[in-house]
């Protein structure tokens, strides 16, 4: 699946939700949500992710933020 940079997507051998970063070679770059490392995700495993799964991750973000585990 071809996504435009900066769209929302899930991982869906994972199930994480991740923003699109670019691509290199044969995989899309994915950065979770809040920022962190990029991972490589082959892009038949991609799909859009929904408004509720983008939410669900700025909240889990924003728990661990509060919690102090992100900085």
């Amino acid at each position: 699946m071809n996504l435009p940079i900066g769209v929302y997507a899930v991982d869906t051998r994972t199930g994480e939700v991740g923003r699109v970063m670019g691509q290199e070679g044969p995989y899309v770059q994915l950065r979770p949500y809040g920022g962190g490392r990029e991972w490589d995700c082959a892009p038949d495993a991609l799909r859009m992710a929904t408004t509720t799964e983008r939410l669900r991750a700025a909240t889990a973000y924003a728990n661990a933020r509060s919690r102090g585990e992100v900085p």
